[in-house]
């Protein structure tokens, strides 16, 4: 064989070959269209698919970021009224024994009959007691003869009930009970009886 030869055969089966890759090619290129095609398709659904999962995904966060967020508004407002409703509470503590002082001094100027220093002092009584009304103050009602409550009263000493109708109930109230809002800040001092 000589050298003309080899080269002939060379090229005719590199034409050979080359042909034939081209039809494989052509073939795959046919398929891998068509597989691309699907391909594509499959992976547009599968992008709209995760746009749709992630839109979700992104909704949901919002809702419950929202939510959230309410909550928070609405525990914090909810914070902050009871924070204005007690803000004056250890300034109202520190004037209830000046209250009772007052209602004392009451009862002995009553006692002395004399009108004018009475009507004085009611006067000024009345003002204190509307001030710290104002500023949420309630006395918390309890009489002698209601019955006994410990959440509402605290009872400092137990004595014979001087009737029957008395046992477990209220016998006396020594010191009144006051709340700011529905907090109570100073429990009423009461006697029972057994």
């Amino acid at each position: 064989m000589n050298f003309k030869n080899i080269f002939k055969n060379k090229t005719k089966m590199t034409t050979e070959n080359t042909e034939i890759d081209k039809e494989l090619d052509e073939a795959i290129l046919e398929k891998n269209a068509n597989g691309e095609q699907l391909i594509i398709e499959e992976e547009e659904l599968s992008i709209e698919d995760q746009l749709k999962n992630d839109l979700a995904a992104e909704k949901d966060k919002y809702l419950r970021l929202f939510a959230e967020f309410e909550n928070y508004k609405r525990r914090t407002s909810k914070e902050r009224l009871e924070l204005f409703k007690t803000a004056n509470q250890e300034v109202l503590q520190s004037m209830l024994p000046v209250l009772d002082d007052f209602d004392r001094a009451l009862i002995e100027i009553r006692k002395a009959e004399n009108d004018v220093l009475t009507k004085g002092v009611e006067l000024i009584h009345e003002k204190l007691k509307n001030t710290l009304t104002s500023k949420g103050l309630e006395e918390v009602a309890v009489a002698a003869g209601d019955a006994f409550d410990a959440d509402f009263a605290e009872a400092i000493t137990q004595i014979p009930a001087p009737s029957e109708n008395l046992k477990g109930k209220i016998v006396d109230v020594v010191e009144k009970g006051y709340k700011l809002g529905d907090k109570i800040i100073r429990y009423p001092k009461v006697v029972i009886g057994n």
